[in-house]
């Protein structure tokens, strides 16, 4: 079984400073919640630090790779509501993090998960 990807360690660990070295520079992270992606690594990294405190439990319970993508199934908890996810990674000729999007389900979590990131990054999120 291959090792599992970087942006899985520095999830699981909520290490921000590994997830940075996960991330290209122009990342692109598309949220479960709105249309227009987060561009930029700093952006990036703003939505994912909160990402990372608004989650419980947050593990991953498979890993999906491909020649130049990895697909990251998820379980974690917002509130009182479970939570499944995929992050779907497309990954640069360095293996790096180039467009990362979120998948998400029961609806219920997802609302809840709006709510919490909405009151965290305020109405504007960053560009």
């Amino acid at each position: 079984m291959p090792e599992p990807h970087a942006f899985r360690r520095a999830a699981e660990a909520k290490d921000l400073d590994l997830l940075r070295e996960a991330l290209a520079e122009d990342v692109v992270l598309h949220s479960p919640i709105l249309f227009k992606g987060f561009e930029g690594r700093d952006a990036a990294i703003l939505v994912l630090g909160h990402v990372a405190e608004v989650f419980e439990g947050l593990h991953y319970v498979d890993e999906l790779q491909g020649e130049d993508s990895v697909a990251l199934r998820f379980e974690a908890k917002v509130g009182d509501y479970e939570l499944e996810g995929i992050d779907y990674l497309d990954l640069d000729p360095q293996g790096r993090v180039r467009e990362l999007t979120v998948f998400l389900r029961p609806l219920k979590a997802v609302h809840a998960f709006n709510e919490l990131m909405s009151a965290r990054l305020g109405a504007a999120p960053p560009a």
